[in-house]
């Protein structure tokens, strides 16, 4: 079996599996209001923005709040503010295809990168933000995400929920989560003859079944996703004509943005006690 048929076969278990044990939401969910904190501009249309669609589509009143600017994507070749600027404007793009009004969308206006340095100023943000609007659902990163910025984020906002006293369900969604085998190809190519890597892929597949147990079904409305998806056009496509300009279609040959092009956006769906 290549490496090729090997990667197929894995996903189409743990998908079998993951379809056994999960639950998707249905329309009385979809109608519940929400926020969503999206670590950077991106991530709320990556990780949710199917479910963004068909929460407002069932009525729902719907947040995003952006936790930090994005000024350092592309820092090599473009000047921080104004790809700050640029990232906001992109945002707000992408939301309105979403479905959202400007009136609904927040920007807490973090440097990227540096948002666990301003944690306990985040979390008083949040947590008024919280008392504001007063949602029934939050959507955050996933806490096992890598990127530092991802993992702070779900810190911030579950700290935030502590401090508020409010009873909320919290959906987690995966971004980086699906940086490991099979989902893309790591990159040491000769990856099965990595002992740790096939750990790591063997953890990763146990969470993926394990945790993500809720699912919305986006199959009809992909196209809508991916429309929103293009308006962040710093991350799609190479504005500079540099073919150095890293955009989201080229990590692992495309594999990446694969995953959230599936029939169904995944949850870790809990509450806090």
């Amino acid at each position: 079996m290549n490496d090729l048929s090997l990667k197929t076969w894995s996903r189409r278990l743990y998908k079998k599996y993951a379809e056994r044990l999960k639950r998707e939401i249905d329309e009385g969910d979809l109608a519940r209001s929400a926020i969503v904190f999206s670590p950077h501009p991106d991530d709320e249309t990556l990780g949710c923005g199917g479910t963004i669609i068909r929460k407002k589509r069932a009525g729902a009143d719907i947040k995003v709040v952006y936790m930090t600017d994005g000024r350092h994507s592309h820092s090599r070749f473009i000047a921080d503010n104004k790809l700050k600027v640029m990232r906001e404007s992109e945002a707000i793009a992408a939301c309105h295809e979403l479905g959202l009004e400007s009136a609904n969308i927040t920007f807490l206006d973090y440097e990227d990168g540096k948002l666990r340095k301003n944690m306990d100023s985040a979390s008083d943000q949040v947590e008024r933000i919280l008392k504001e609007y007063e949602p029934d659902d939050i959507f955050i990163p996933y806490y096992k995400e890598a990127p530092a910025d991802h993992s702070v984020t779900n810190r911030i906002v579950i700290n935030a929920i502590r401090k508020s006293g409010q009873k909320v369900i919290i959906y987690e969604y995966p971004i980086w989560f699906w940086q490991h085998w099979p989902w893309m190809t790591g990159p040491e190519r000769r990856f099965l003859t990595v002992p740790r890597n096939i750990l790591l892929s063997f953890i990763s597949g146990i969470r993926l079944v394990m945790n993500f147990r809720c699912s919305v079904y986006i199959g009809d409305i992909i196209g809508v996703k991916r429309a929103a998806l293009e308006k962040h056009r710093s991350q799609m496509i190479k504005l500079i004509g540099n073919s150095d300009w890293p955009i989201l279609s080229e990590v692992s040959d495309g594999e990446f943005l694969q995953c959230f092009f599936q029939e169904h956006e995944i949850f870790y769906r809990h509450t806090i006690e």
